[in-house]
């Protein structure tokens, strides 16, 4: 049962004037943010997070191109502006004019560019900015940066140095901050689609809505605390916060449990190939990458270390791996390429089993299945079990009345890798695979994708289990502010410098 905000206002009025336990911390819940909260960490306003001036930078991408983009951000780019376009006055805010841009000490022209004049606080840094298009020719970007030197009270821009300056004024939360380093690195539809809505302030609100239920709780069980004994409280206080935090725990166990797979959607799936010896397991790594990563042979051996790749599969990010074939009584050198090939299966999150269509009565075909593939087929059905796709290969070798299915092999799809054939139907088999050991990026609640964001869940809900209103109030009261101190740190930051440095080294300068 809630608190009304009449009954809440006399609440916050009478604590104003009384000194009992919790009343104080009470107090800072009400006026409690998670940016405000990092920068009384750091003893400093929410500017002293970033470096002071002005900055400015190339933003976009180096080398010859139609247009380059070089910005400012600071109180001085107004002043670079009306050096370089001879202007006493900025064009109108956030529209582009064509003006001719001039060294501010000789007066050389430099180039015609479009310009644009952000006056702060509505930028993307919230400070005052200006951003030139210019022409992309290496001489003319020097130009125009020696020139932006050159102006009092400006300096070359840090890298992540923009981003940082968006995330001290507020602009962007740390979440967002990490959304937008996962965009610029972003290399499949997968990445980028989570990244996005990490950008967008996904998880960013989720936390918020978090936040807001912690708070809820905190504000009953502390005003229970000042208030319990002058029956000035609704009935069932405690048992609504008792329900809201169990509520809230299972929430962050449901995103705990899916936390690998956000990490495996950043930094990609381990798919191992694996079978007997010329099965066609070089071929289809080549096949699936689109280049000639292994060296394909009709000589049995020839792989004989583990062969990595990166590789977009199916919009999603996956590391393929290429392996020794699997047998015995073999030499020194293959050996140790079986073994290498044997550890790395035991590490792989899909695992792709090639066999040789036109051979599978050979010992080698036999002992793969008995060793390899039954073990998993017969596994139990969660979602952290290795997954297995079984391909008969070759499958252009067998001839059109010929029966290449076995009816006692497990589910399996027909592939050539010489033809293509089979192809799209692997690559659909693989999707779905991978949406399972990812999550899915266009549906549902956004994934965690650092282990930064696994931590302090993990230590949000390890303090909730220390939420007692039954036994002590005090500890109980204690157990929400450490579960809403991790929460702030996972969108406001970790309070410290080292940290920060961290996350932002990511970024290029300019960003």
């Amino acid at each position: 049962m809630s608190i009304s905000w009449p009954r809440l206002a006399h609440l916050r009025h009478v604590l104003g004037r009384r000194s009992l336990r919790g009343s104080a911390s009470w107090m800072r819940l009400l006026s409690f943010s998670p940016v405000s909260w990092l920068c009384a960490r750091q003893g400093n306003g929410a500017g002293s997070l970033a470096p002071g001036g002005t900055i400015f930078a190339l933003s976009s991408g180096q080398g010859r191109c139609a247009i380059a983009v070089i910005r400012t951000s600071g109180p001085a780019s107004g002043l670079a502006l009306r050096s370089l376009t001879a202007a006493r006055e900025p064009p109108p805010a956030r529209s582009a004019c064509l003006r001719l841009l001039r060294h501010p000490r000789s007066g050389e022209p430099l180039d015609r560019a479009l310009v644009l004049w952000f006056p702060g606080p509505q930028s993307f840094t919230g400070e005052d900015c200006v951003e030139l298009h210019v022409h992309g020719g290496s001489a003319v970007v020097s130009g125009v940066l020696q020139a932006l030197g050159s102006v009092p009270g400006l300096r070359p821009a840090e890298a992540g140095e923009f981003t940082r300056r968006a995330f001290a004024h507020g602009k962007l939360s740390l979440a967002e901050v990490e959304g937008l380093a996962d965009l610029i690195h972003a290399e499949t539809e997968a990445q980028r689609r989570q990244a996005l809505r990490q950008l967008d302030g996904e998880l960013g609100q989720l936390c918020q809505d978090w936040v807001k239920t912690l708070n809820k709780a905190l504000a009953h069980v502390e005003a229970y605390i000042d208030f319990g004994e002058d029956d000035n409280l609704e009935e069932g206080v405690l048992e609504q916060a008792d329900r809201d935090v169990r509520a809230l725990e299972a929430a962050l166990r449901s995103h705990l449990w899916d936390a690998r797979r956000g990490q495996r959607l950043r930094s990609g799936v381990h798919v191992v190939v694996t079978g007997p010896p010329n099965a066609g397991k070089s071929s289809l790594v080549n096949l699936l990458s689109q280049k000639p990563v292994s060296i394909v042979s009709p000589e049995p051996g020839t792989t004989r270390d583990v062969l990595e790749t990166p590789v977009d599969l199916a919009g999603f990010p996956a590391l393929l791996s290429d392996t020794a074939g699997l047998r015995e009584g073999v030499g020194a050198a293959e050996q140790e390429g079986v073994r290498r090939a044997r550890q790395r299966l035991e590490q792989a999150d899909i695992i792709l089993g090639v066999l040789d269509a036109s051979d599978l009565a050979s010992p080698s075909s036999c002992s793969f299945l008995n060793t390899v593939v039954a073990p998993l087929v017969t596994q139990s059905p969660d979602s952290s079990r290795q997954r297995l796709l079984l391909l008969l290969n070759k499958s252009d070798l067998l001839s059109t009345n010929a029966s290449a299915m076995d009816t006692a092999l497990p589910p399996h799809m027909l592939l050539s890798c010489r033809t293509g054939a089979g192809l799209d139907n692997l690559l659909q088999a693989l999707k779905t695979e991978l949406a399972v050991v990812c999550g899915d990026p266009f549906t549902g609640a956004p994934v965690l994708t650092r282990a930064r964001h696994q931590h302090h869940l993990q230590g949000c809900l390890d303090a909730l289990g220390h939420f007692q209103p039954d036994t002590d109030l005090a500890l109980a009261a204690e157990a929400l502010r450490q579960a809403r101190r991790h929460l702030s740190h996972l969108t406001g930051g970790g309070g410290t410098e080292e940290i920060l440095d961290l996350i932002f080294q990511d970024f290029c300068v300019g960003k």
